[in-house]
């Protein structure tokens, strides 16, 4: 009978545990002041023991909600695992010690009172600590950008060491696999200069130091051919080659159309295909655009030669030019669109 007696107080217990706070009956909404007077010991410890129980249950949903701002630090963070768990370990431990405490405050109203003066106190300590993990979170996003910066910096000089060391190559497209097989690539490019450029064919200075194709294997499952890249033993020879090119427009290998282009880096190609929408309209309104060596916009305006390193630069320049900013308007409204959804994404993984 007792074993019964105390699950069934247990059970009751609980129940009033999942019973939302404001809908909870309080020992003091139980009993009116007269009925308190009128109680004999057994049952005045029996109240006692219910108002415990009832600051108890306020605790453990402090407790909670302490648990749920630090579950919500940790999804902000990786690094801020580690210190959630040591949160929820001392919230672990201070539920011990309110526990223990539970037996030592059933003897006396003024020791339950000192300890929950305690734990309030030590919640206190809680928040400043929740406080501080907010402050290094703030601090690692701040740390995280300025990587990101270097990052950006060091692949900018990674580019611009790769377009040094490329200066002297033209990248030839469009010819078909297998094709240098007859005469070798250096021959290919001899015949390409014989087909569309004849005076410059028999220049003797010009000099093929070296001819491959990239990538180095063949995949069979690319539809289109490898690209040649012919290095040349002068920026001069190249230049005055890829000038002939922008002049002809239209340049061929054994009667088939091939394309001629200076060779970069990966970097610097994405920096030249960002500007393309943007010279295509000022091309419309016959501004004269020109992609210049290695990334730069340059155009004519106001009958003055304006050249841009950065999109920045240039839309700081466009907000002074009501005319201008009426023309770049939509595309560059699409750029900053587009950065902005590609920025998006990676704060999404």
């Amino acid at each position: 009978m007792p074993s019964n007696k105390h699950r069934n107080r247990g059970s009751k217990i609980n129940d009033d545990t999942m019973m939302p706070p404001n809908k909870q009956n309080t020992p003091s909404q139980e009993y009116e002041d007269d009925e308190i007077e009128e109680m004999q010991d057994t049952d005045f410890k029996k109240f006692m023991i219910r108002t415990f129980r009832s600051f108890q249950k306020q605790i453990l949903e402090l407790q909670k909600s302490l648990m749920d701002k630090i579950e919500n630090l940790s999804r902000e963070n990786e690094i801020l695992r580690k210190s959630q768990n040591e949160t929820q370990k001392l919230v672990e431990q201070e539920s011990v010690i309110v526990k223990r405490n539970q037996n030592e405050m059933k003897s006396s109203i003024d020791q339950m009172t000192n300890t929950l003066e305690s734990l309030k106190n030590r919640m206190g300590e809680a928040e400043e600590r929740i406080s501080d993990l907010e402050d290094r979170a703030q601090e690692n996003i701040q740390s995280n950008q300025r990587k990101e910066e270097e990052i950006r910096n060091l692949k900018n000089i990674v580019g611009n060491l790769q377009d040094t060391i490329k200066k002297t190559n033209i990248r030839v497209l469009g010819v078909p696999e297998g094709m240098e097989r007859e005469k070798g690539l250096e021959g290919l490019f001899s015949e390409i200069l014989a087909e569309n450029f004849p005076g410059l064919e028999k220049d003797r200075d010009i000099l093929v130091q070296e001819a491959h194709r990239t990538p180095n294997k063949h995949d069979q499952k690319r539809s289109s051919p490898r690209h040649v890249v012919i290095k040349l033993t002068t920026v001069k020879h190249k230049e005055k080659i890829l000038k002939c090119a922008r002049e002809k427009r239209q340049i061929t290998l054994r009667g088939s159309p091939i394309r001629l282009t200076a060779d970069f880096s990966s970097e610097t190609l994405q920096a030249r295909r960002e500007w393309r929408d943007i010279a295509q309209v000022l091309r419309e309104k016959n501004c004269q655009p020109r992609i210049l060596y290695p990334a730069k916009l340059s155009f004519v305006n106001e009958g003055e030669i304006k050249t841009f390193h950065s999109k920045q630069k240039l839309k700081d320049f466009v907000a002074t030019r009501p005319a201008l900013q009426k023309i770049l308007k939509d595309v560059l409204h699409s750029e900053t669109q587009k950065h902005g959804h590609q920025y998006e994404r990676r704060e999404g993984k």
